[in-house]
Parts: structure tokens; C-alpha cells; sequence
């Protein structure tokens, strides 16, 4: 009679509906115990594949309640080598499943032919097939109205869809494939809802270099535009946005995304191959996506994590043992609020921090909360209850020191990872996590607030999978949402777990994944050279924050499982800083030579920065101070201030104690003692001219006058004995014709203007002041030497 009034439209009283559940339940008793014990079924028994495969492609309403009709569709596809005839797709509802064990265990062998899932509901409800040829899939839909389900009392049910039908090998009906799931029934409001809230991360990997134009602007270069299809249309990062604005939900973002594509929404560029790059052009796809997200945001809470998602764990088993590696959480926790508030106008919370996979042990627990976040998100699987309780308690846990662990709930973190590209592997991730959340909720009538953290970087197919469930989840009636700060602040449950898991309990499998020490080495090595470097710039800003963000790159927790592609990108991190360093440098000197005591040597200086270079020392030292002193010792210095694009000579002055060769040699250094760049070395080629080379000079100078003045006498003379011979008519005659060129006088003269030249080039001086630079008389080669100024 119950049947019938069913099939003709009429509700059972409240009596009649409590003793068919009543009855449901206690049939379905023995089958929950086949159920539970699947997983201890043989290795070949549970390995055998269906004869027919049935994919659950779509179950709406995900959970229903009084009043629905539930809508299952799907495909069955015959795997075998014969037709299946006679054959028909039907419903099932198996037992109430009391434990999220039962779940698992269920989740685990949703399609194993061992063991049904209850009985068909039969009649009008299932979908018959003439015959299913062998390859060939067959859609199915079937609609039921919840009524004729049978369910009884609150709580989550087995559910399944089989195939039925018949081969010539077996010409009897049986079931041959099955797809189980599980359909949640709490058709009226919880009397206590549970409290939950549900991350949703906004990560990505490093997209941006440390190189930057050298404009004003400073224009940003990117690896490649893996960001832009990313938050392209149907890119990632555009589903989780477009997901996520209508869900209550936790935004977690890095705040390096927030930088990439604000960058990107200006003049960007693309690194080439050899150095070379080209022009970005995803700008308005860039903006858009921003201005979604600030809607987006809107009045939900924003948590913001350190600068580029820094990896904890590695950097506790790592990077402590290597000095400043923790200086650099403490960066990238500080520049988090200023680049969230910057771009989405929005105050973050940077309280929290979040180790990969919630897996904590003491280390990092230290390393997270170095920085300053006093709330860590670990996770259920990582620090487990002993207590033997017989409920999830609430995520919030005091652990020592005044930081809370945020513990997740593992079952529903993890319940959105592995492929789910497929419609049947996304319904059953969506069924099964009601499932749980519903259990959760059924084990007490305490109220708990309960956290999901889901993996950092969902795919679109997971994304969805998430959105679904968590859009059922809201509009169901055992759960209520949360945001983070609040679940964190909740009162904790006193029974709950509170000690950190051991170094020891951490998971290998995680901490193969790590960074090396070897990166954290490297990222110091860096460190180290960008402190030297910025102190000689005007304008730190233009190189301290590439380098400061690149360097908190490094250490993001993308790039665990990518190694190769982790030290690439530092490899290229300390390689253009090394290219911007060069850029201030000493050119290299040929060998000097100096004649004389005392000259100057130039040593020059280049700077190829658009910036001016400032607080620079450059050293001159002589390897022989004996032989060769600079500015009266045996090494000299001056500061040095250069324009950006431009070369200065700093001049040395020197002295020469004895001939030689002197090894010289030139060093930059910072103000603070540090060397700075490549020393330049050079030969000065000492030729001092001696006293008794000048004596000599003298002597012989003297000689060529004396001479000179003996032959002028003896002409003169020879001339007026002429006279007096000719008389006085000759004289008047020469004295009528002069310094003609018949006239004796004239060799005399010019003897006295090639001899007077020499005489006037050489004004006595002594061997010690400066002497000519002899240089260009040098019978070297060209370019052996230099000039020295003097």
C-alpha cells in the first residue's frame, strides 16, 4: 500500500516514512558490512575489470532534499569481446554509511564488482538497452523523484548505477558494471551547523626576471607569457576568478601574481634567446583581469601570503644553516601588505602562513612564524589526533608560544586532487566531499568550525570540481560559511591535538622535493653582491627591488618538483647582476713609461649605468715601492663620482727612485672596504735621465759653442787683414752691397742661427724637475707604451 500511494503522488505519514527507513537501514545493515569489508578483498579479485564500464557523468541535485527529482546521467560502454543483450541501467541505494571510513572504502572501489550497492529501485525508473555492442559508449539519463528513494534518516547513503544484462557466455541477467557514489540526504536544516571555511588560492609560479629596461620606467622582462594565458579568457587563473566571485570564500593570494600582471598591464617585454627580448602585448587582458579580481575581493577577506609564496619547509631543513636566508621571509612578509593594498585597494592579513601540504614539524613552525605570523595552516594528516576521539574537532589549536595552528581537514583538502577531466571522476570528487562534510557534521551535536585548504595551483577541471561543491556545500543545510581569521580565533576543543609531529614524521616524499642547500647558497652568494653593489648607487631602488623580488623568486614553493628549472632561474638572477656590476669598471692599461723622477699616471674609470656611481675608492698600488712610489708610498687612493654614460681619469701622482719595470696595480673599492670588480695591473717602464748623462750633454754643448765663437773670431780677423789690403775703396764697396750672397759674412751668420737653436732648447735644468715627455721619440712600436702627464 505504501508503494502504491507512492507511485500515485500521495506522501506517506511521518509514522509510515520512520519504519520504512527503519526498515531500509536494517536491510541494508548486512551490505554495509560486504561493503567495509572490500578493501580486504583478494588482489585479483578487486583488480578484475567490469565487463561493462558505467561512468556517472552528472547527479543533480548533488543533494537533494524532500520534493527533488534527482537526475543521474552517464555512459555505459561494453568492454568486452561479445554483445551484451537485454540489458538495462538502473538505480541503487545502498545503507547509511555511519563513519567517513565508510566513505573512503567506498571511494576507493567505486566501480569493483565484488560487492552491489543495495537493491534497483526498479519500475519506471532505470533505462533499457536492446543490446550493447562491444566499444561502442551508450548515454543514459534517468530521473527519480527523491520520494521513491526510500531514503531513511539524515546522513550520506551509498549510491550506485549499474548494468545489467546478459552474453552468450552467461545467458542470465547479472550485473556487469557498476559506478557507486554518494548521495547526501539532509532534507531540513541541521539542528547544529558546522562552520566552514574554504581556501581559495590565487598562486602561480615566477614569470618575471630580474632584468629591467633601462628607462625611466624601468619596463619589466618576463620568461615567457605563460602568465597571459593564464588570465587569459578560460586560462586558469581566469576560472579560479571567475569561480570564486560568487563564493564565500578565503581569497589566499600571492602577492607576486598581483605584481606580475600589474606589470604586465604597463609595457612588458619577453626574454629571448642571447639576451634579446621582445615586446609583450597582453596589456588589456592584464587590466581586465584586474578589475575582476578587485570585484571579485570586494568585501571578502583577503589573506595575504609572503612575497612569492616562499617555500618553509625547504628553507627550515635547508636554508636556516646558511646566514640571511631568513632575512628574506621577513622581505617578503613586509612587502606583501604594501603590493596587496596597492593594487586591490583592499587591507590583507599577512597573519597567516602556509607550509606546503599543512606538513609542520617544529622547524618549520619556527621558520613560519620568524616573520611574524602567529597562525599556521597545517593539516589533519600531519598533526593527528591521539586522543582516539571520535569526531573531527575544530581546525584552531593553541601549540606553545603564542601561535595556533590552523589545522585543515585532510579528507576535504585533499578530496579535489588528481585528474578530473573527466565528467565522471569530477561528479564522484563533488559527491564525495558532501559526503564527508555532511559525516563531519553528523558526529556531534557540538558546533566545530571546520577549514579546507585545497592544493595551491587547482587546474580548470579541479577549479570546477571545487566551485561545484562548494556552491552545493552553501546551499545546503548542515554547514554555514567562515572566513579564516575567524576559524582561527574560534574557541579550540581541549581534547583536540596540540604537539608538532617530530623532524622525523616529516614526509619523505615531500622533503625529496625540496630546495637543496646548494640554492640557498647560491640566493646568499647573490645577496651578497647585490649589498655590494647598491652601495655605489644613486638610486638603490632601481636595483635593490628587481633583485629583492627575484631573490624571493627563488625561494618560492613552485618550484618543488622542478629543479632544473630552479637553478636556471637563479643561474640567470646572479648572471645579469654580475652584466649590471661590469657596467662599473676600470679599463685596462698598456704598459706606461716614465721619464724623469716624477709624473703623473691616469688611470680611467668607466660607467655605463644610466645612473651616476658614487662612494667608490680607487686604489693605485706599486708591487716595488722602493723603485716606485704613489703619492709618496706604496699605494694611494681617491674617491671617485662618475655620470651615468661616462668615463672618468683619475690621475696618481708618482716618483722614481731607480731604472725599471714596475708592476702596478688598480682596485676599486667600496666605501666600506670591499673590493669592487676586477683589478686592473700595468707595467710602468722607469727611464730616469742621470746627472752624469746630463754633465755629459752639458759638456758637449759648451764645446760646440766654443767652436763656434773660435771660427767667427778667426773670420773676422781673416776679414780686416783683407781690408787693410784693398784699402779703403774696397771697404766703402762692401759697405754699399752688405749681407749680399757673395758677402764672407754670411756663413758666419747662418753657423750662429743653426748653432743658437740647440743652445736655446736647452736651458740648464736640474736632473730632478720634470723633464719632456720622450715618448714620441721612442723608437717602440706604436701603442707598446703609454704617456704619462708630468
Amino acid at each position: 500500500m505504501a508503494e502504491a500511494a507512492d507511485f500515485q503522488g500521495t506522501s506517506a505519514s511521518p509514522a509510515r516514512r520512520w519504519l520504512r527507513r527503519t526498515g531500509a537501514l536494517l536491510a541494508g545493515a548486512p551490505l554495509l558490512a560486504g561493503l567495509l569489508q572490500l578493501p580486504a578483498a583478494g588482489p585479483a579479485q578487486a583488480a578484475s575489470p567490469a565487463p561493462v564500464s558505467v561512468s556517472l557523468d552528472s547527479l543533480s541535485p548533488s543533494a537533494p532534499t524532500d520534493g527533488d527529482t534527482l537526475t543521474v546521467s552517464g555512459t555505459v560502454t561494453n568492454n568486452g569481446k561479445q554483445n551484451v543483450t537485454g540489458a538495462h541501467v538502473g538505480l541503487r541505494v545502498g545503507p547509511l554509511l555511519n563513519t567517513r571510513s565508510a566513505i573512503d572504502a567506498i571511494g576507493r572501489h567505486s566501480d569493483d564488482l565484488p560487492s552491489g550497492t543495495g537493491s534497483e529501485i526498479g519500475g519506471q525508473y532505470e533505462e533499457q538497452f536492446a543490446k550493447l555492442t562491444p566499444g561502442v559508449a551508450e548515454h543514459f539519463s534517468i530521473s527519480v523523484p527523491v520520494d521513491k528513494l526510500d531514503l531513511g534518516e539524515d546522513g550520506v547513503y551509498a549510491f550506485g548505477v549499474s548494468l545489467s544484462g546478459q552474453t552468450s557466455a552467461r545467458p542470465w541477467e547479472q550485473v556487469l558494471g557498476i559506478k557507486r557514489t554518494f548521495l547526501p540526504w539532509q532534507p531540513s536544516e541541521a539542528d547544529t551547523k558546522t562552520k566552514t571555511t574554504f581556501l581559495w588560492p590565487l598562486i602561480s609560479s615566477a614569470h618575471m626576471t630580474a632584468r629591467t629596461g633601462a628607462g625611466e620606467l624601468q619596463t619589466p622582462v618576463f620568461l615567457n607569457d605563460d602568465l597571459a594565458k593564464e588570465i587569459a579568457p578560460g586560462g586558469r587563473l581566469a576560472q579560479m576568478l571567475e569561480l570564486g566571485k560568487d563564493l564565500d570564500v578565503t581569497w589566499v593570494i600571492d602577492p607576486d601574481l598581483l605584481a606580475s600582471v600589474d606589470a604586465m598591464a604597463g609595457n612588458y617585454r619577453l626574454q629571448g634567446d642571447g639576451g634579446s627580448t621582445t615586446a609583450g602585448t597582453h596589456q588589456a587582458v592584464a587590466k581586465q583581469w584586474l578589475v575582476n579580481l578587485q570585484k571579485a575581493v570586494a568585501g571578502k577577506e583577503v589573506v595575504a601570503l609572503p612575497f612569492a609564496d616562499p617555500d618553509l619547509a625547504s628553507l627550515a631543513h635547508s636554508g636556516t644553516s646558511v646566514t640571511g636566508s631568513l632575512s628574506h621571509i621577513k622581505d617578503a612578509t613586509d612587502v606583501a601588505a604594501t603590493t596587496v593594498k596597492s593594487v586591490l585597494h583592499v587591507t590583507p592579513s599577512t597573519d597567516f602562513a602556509w607550509p606546503v601540504e599543512g606538513a609542520v614539524d617544529p622547524s618549520i613552525m619556527k621558520v613560519a612564524t620568524s616573520a611574524g605570523a602567529d597562525r599556521v595552516i597545517a593539516r589533519s594528516d600531519s598533526l593527528q589526533e591521539t586522543a582516539g576521539l571520535s569526531y573531527t574537532p575544530s581546525a584552531a589549536r593553541p601549540v606553545g608560544g603564542g601561535t595556533t595552528a590552523v589545522v585543515a581537514d585532510a579528507r576535504l583538502s585533499t578530496a579535489f586532487e588528481g585528474d578530473l577531466t573527466t565528467a565522471d571522476s569530477a561528479t564522484l570528487a563533488v559527491q564525495k566531499f558532501l559526503a564527508q562534510s555532511l559525516e563531519v557534521n553528523a558526529q556531534t551535536d557540538e558546533q566545530r568550525s571546520i577549514v579546507v585548504a585545497p592544493q595551491r595551483m587547482p587546474s580548470p577541471s579541479q577549479a570546477q570540481a571545487m566551485a561545484a561543491a562548494l556552491k552545493a556545500l552553501q546551499d545546503g543545510t548542515w554547514a554555514q560559511s567562515q572566513n579564516l581569521t575567524a576559524a582561527a580565533k574560534d574557541k579550540p576543543d581541549p581534547n583536540a591535538a596540540t604537539r608538532i609531529p617530530s623532524t622525523s614524521a616529516y614526509p619523505s616524499s615531500l622533503r625529496r622535493q625540496e630546495l637543496p642547500r646548494a640554492a640557498f647558497e647560491q640566493i646568499a652568494s647573490t645577496q651578497d653582491k647585490l649589498d655590494n653593489f647598491k652601495v655605489i648607487l644613486s638610486d638603490q631602488s632601481r636595483v635593490v627591488t628587481p633583485f629583492g623580488l627575484a631573490i624571493n623568486r627563488e625561494m618560492s614553493t613552485s618550484w618543488r618538483g622542478r629543479g632544473a628549472e630552479a637553478e636556471n632561474f637563479r643561474d640567470d638572477v646572479e648572471t645579469w647582476l654580475d652584466h649590471l656590476t661590469d657596467q662599473v669598471k676600470l679599463i685596462d692599461k698598456s704598459e706606461t713609461k716614465l721619464s724623469g723622477r716624477s709624473a703623473t699616471i691616469p688611470v680611467t674609470v668607466q660607467n655605463n649605468l644610466v645612473q651616476p656611481v658614487s662612494h667608490l675608492v680607487l686604489r693605485l698600488t706599486s708591487t716595488m715601492p722602493t723603485r716606485l712610489k704613489i703619492g709618496g708610498k706604496a699605494y694611494y687612493e681617491q674617491r671617485v663620482e662618475i655620470s651615468g654614460g661616462h668615463s672618468q681619469s683619475v690621475k696618481f701622482t708618482t716618483s722614481a727612485n731607480a731604472n725599471g719595470r714596475v708592476t702596478v696595480f688598480a682596485q676599486l673599492y667600496t666605501e666600506d672596504g670591499q673590493e669592487y670588480g676586477d683589478p686592473v695591473s700595468f707595467d710602468v717602464k722607469v727611464t730616469e735621465v742621470t746627472p752624469t748623462v746630463m754633465l755629459v750633454i752639458g759638456g758637449g754643448v759648451l764645446l760646440l759653442v766654443l767652436a763656434g765663437f773660435r771660427m767667427y773670431t778667426q773670420r773676422k780677423r781673416a776679414a780686416a787683414r783683407q781690408a787693410e789690403d784693398d784699402g779703403p775703396e774696397a771697404a766703402g764697396a762692401g759697405e754699399e752691397t752688405g749681407d749680399g750672397p757673395g758677402n764672407p759674412s754670411a756663413p758666419g751668420d747662418r753657423l750662429h742661427e743653426e748653432s743658437a737653436a740647440p743652445s736655446g732648447a736647452d736651458d740648464p735644468e736640474q736632473p730632478s724637475d720634470p723633464a719632456p715627455d720622450t715618448a714620441p721619440e721612442s723608437a717602440d712600436p706604436s701603442g707598446t707604451g703609454e704617456r704619462v702627464d708630468r
